[in-house]
């Protein structure tokens, strides 16, 4: 699978960008996809009607906007851009707004970018490397800090007590400190979930998004990380799927995690229905989760 590095090259980056509104942001990220061959014009066109019709769910977590549309021909190859604004941009988010970072995806399925998706998710959690990203002088230092996410294994974090301990404290791209009653879900993980008699189950969580190749990516990534510090991995699969086809894959599932606004256009799914404000904050994820299983 495709690394961040090899999906995004220094062409593909502008920092102190001044845009007048999201829209001239998500045009902006546009043409650096047309640029670096990645998309034409028209992908453009489709990631600013995928706000326009699903609202601003593509900023998923404070200040941070991942925009993108579904795989379309379009779209030439999968690529991304990085885009840092020079002041903020309000995408009409209730809690995330105002914008001063915008990534780009252009996905030509929805396999080949995962590891990048989860390697970036984990740097957007990390405060000290988030930091790093916003003081980066130029497009070299800014892609010498995603390498840095890179570890032997790619998928996973280098370092499993560093990433519980900054999962514990709540500290997410803001570095904002945790919330009153915030716990560590390794200190306190709560037993796997049982069938009737005793038997340990194996459940179904859908995370869900407009199209199925981005947002939900991010947000099973965060969800991946807390079912394994409670030990629960083995007990639970989390599938990332669009709006679409979740309505038809919930029967299968016990509950959908999603933005605020997919929530609104699911309606009924039949299943618990629970809105994460920050797709990258483990200690939101985890009180929803708790949540689910009332625990």
């Amino acid at each position: 699978m495709a690394a961040l590095n090899d999906l995004l090259p220094a062409t593909a980056v502008r920092l102190g960008v001044r845009v007048a509104d999201w829209r001239e942001a998500i045009r902006t990220a546009g043409g650096l996809l047309v640029e670096t061959g990645a998309a034409t014009d028209t992908y453009t066109a489709e990631m600013i009607r995928n706000v326009e019709e699903n609202g601003p769910y593509l900023v998923i977590a404070p200040g941070f906007a991942f925009v993108h549309a579904r795989p379309s021909p379009a779209v030439l190859r999968t690529g991304m851009c990085w885009v840092r604004l020079d002041e903020p941009v309000e995408f009409g988010h209730e809690t995330n707004d105002p914008v001063h970072l915008v990534v780009g995806l252009a996905a030509e399925d929805s396999g080949a970018h995962t590891a990048a998706m989860a390697a970036l998710a984990r740097l957007l959690a990390d405060p000290e490397r988030a930091r790093a990203l916003q003081d980066a002088a130029d497009p070299d230092a800014l892609r010498a800090v995603l390498a840095g996410t890179q570890g032997e294994r790619g998928d996973r974090p280098r370092d499993e007590a560093a990433e519980r301990e900054r999962t514990a404290t709540g500290r997410a791209t803001t570095g904002r400190p945790a919330a009153a009653g915030d716990q560590s879900p390794a200190a306190s993980a709560p037993a796997a979930p049982e069938q009737t008699g005793g038997a340990q189950a194996h459940h179904t969580i859908l995370t869900v998004c407009g199209n199925g190749v981005g947002t939900s990516l991010f947000l099973k990534n965060t969800l991946e990380q807390v079912l394994d510090r409670w030990g629960w991995s083995r007990h639970v699969t989390v599938e990332a799927t669009d709006t679409i086809s979740a309505k038809g894959k919930a029967s299968g599932a016990v509950a959908i995690l999603t933005s605020r606004e997919i929530a609104r256009t699911l309606g009924e799914a039949g299943i618990p229905v629970q809105a994460v404000e920050d797709f990258t904050s483990g200690p939101e994820v985890d009180r929803v989760l708790r949540d689910i299983y009332d625990v």
